[in-house]
């Protein structure tokens, strides 16, 4: 039983095909410049890259493609498309219309659309890989799997922001929280490490990239996460503000005169730890200049640990307590030095590594706390698309 992952950008697609069977990925693919001249597709298999120079002005040529790519002699994995049980599609943004994953129609892809408001850069995107697929592969199962669903198990005091109440109702203006398939992933996954089941564990997990969150699990579910409204919210992040007092943002407005989507665009792609440093978008590059003396590089580290730190122990609160802390994603996975300081700053909830094997872990499963800490801590990969996979199927069986 094969699925087909979809990611579609509003210029780009990504791609997995997985073996259900074994969760194993078969083949992997990025689709870039989708509308340009120049647009190209990278195609992964037997762990060969191949690069086609092709132009696609739109999703619909450039899933054609890929499918001609999966079904091919010599880059394909499958003969025949019929053999995809279905196909997955990463949505965004689901606002309160999807409490989970669901089975693609037309009236959803309109909720979807409706959705675009929250997500602009995303939902469109979305709708458009789902109406292409419609075309092309007509009578295929196909399923939405949002990053918003994974939340919808959180209690209303920790969704309702302390506005007039009004504006939820007439707006649903709420917090919503994002990378649901990555926090659910890696839930289970530090779950089946430990052999428990993961209704008996109480889990924070840090999925820290360039986008950031962490969020609370009890019982399998989310109880308490970070971003809000959209994924601007919660921590500091590579060039997102997180947090903020809202009368910085007016006062900002008013200073330089900026309309809201000017002031957005600054919260989102010139703020965070881009903003304060001055350095560059990738947290890598700030730590060498953190390392080499720039003050203003270790001042936005400094901000960005306090700030998971802070959102840890938010989390641990809401649970009244903590059995496992993880860590994913790009920094989560591969900062160590980010680890050890976020962790030294939780001894006090019983946190401690070992300093010497975090150091030695870039991007690979492991435990990296000591025997005697109260709280296990691990680095565990994130695997967003088997994590689609595995509700597509879910889905689908229902």
């Amino acid at each position: 039983m094969k699925v087909l992952v979809l990611n579609s950008g509003r210029s780009s697609l990504k791609y997995q095909e997985i073996d259900m069977e074994t969760e194993e990925m078969l083949v992997k693919g990025y689709f870039e410049r989708i509308g340009q001249p120049n647009s190209f597709l990278t195609h992964k298999v037997n762990g060969v890259k191949h690069k086609f120079e092709h132009p696609a002005k739109n999703h619909e040529e450039a899933i054609k493609f890929v499918l001609s790519r999966i079904t091919n002699p010599h880059y394909g994995v499958i003969k025949d498309l019929k053999e995809l049980a279905g196909i997955g599609h990463r949505v965004v943004h689901g606002g309160e219309y999807f409490k989970e994953s669901t089975l693609i129609t037309d009236e959803v892809i309109e909720k979807i659309k409706e959705c675009r408001k929250l997500a602009p850069l995303h939902n469109p995107a979305a709708a458009l890989g789902m109406e292409a697929c419609k075309k092309i592969v007509p009578n295929m199962k196909m399923v939405a799997v949002f990053d918003t669903a994974f939340h919808q198990t959180l209690p209303k005091e920790r969704y309702i922001y302390p506005i007039p109440y009004e504006y939820y109702e007439k707006y649903k203006i709420r917090k919503y929280g994002f990378h649901g398939t990555s926090h659910q992933y890696v839930a289970q996954r530090v779950a089946k490490l430990l052999e428990k089941d993961v209704k008996d564990l109480k889990i924070v997990n840090c999925h820290l990239g360039q986008g950031a969150s962490v969020c609370a699990i009890q019982n399998g579910e989310s109880v308490e996460t970070s971003m809000g409204l959209t994924p601007l919210g919660g921590i500091v992040m590579g060039t997102r503000s997180g947090d903020l007092d809202p009368s910085v943002v007016t006062y900002m407005m008013q200073k330089e005169n900026l309309t809201p989507e000017e002031t957005e665009n600054i919260l989102n792609k010139k703020s965070g730890a881009y903003g304060i440093s001055g350095v560059s978008v990738d947290f890598r590059d700030i730590e060498v200049d953190a390392a080499s003396g720039g003050h203003h590089a270790k001042l936005a580290l400094d901000i960005f640990h306090n700030s998971v730190a802070g959102y840890i122990a938010k989390c641990i609160v809401a649970m009244n307590g903590i059995d496992v802390l993880t860590f994913t994603a790009g920094v989560g996975e591969k900062g160590q030095d980010s680890r050890e300081e976020i962790c030294k700053k939780l001894e006090v909830f019983g946190v401690k590594i070992d300093k010497e094997k975090n150091q030695k872990i870039k991007g690979e499963e492991a435990k990296i706390s000591v025997p005697e800490s109260k709280v296990k801590v691990f680095v565990v990969p994130t695997n967003e698309e088997l994590m689609i996979a595995r509700e597509t199927i879910k889905r689908l069986e229902k």
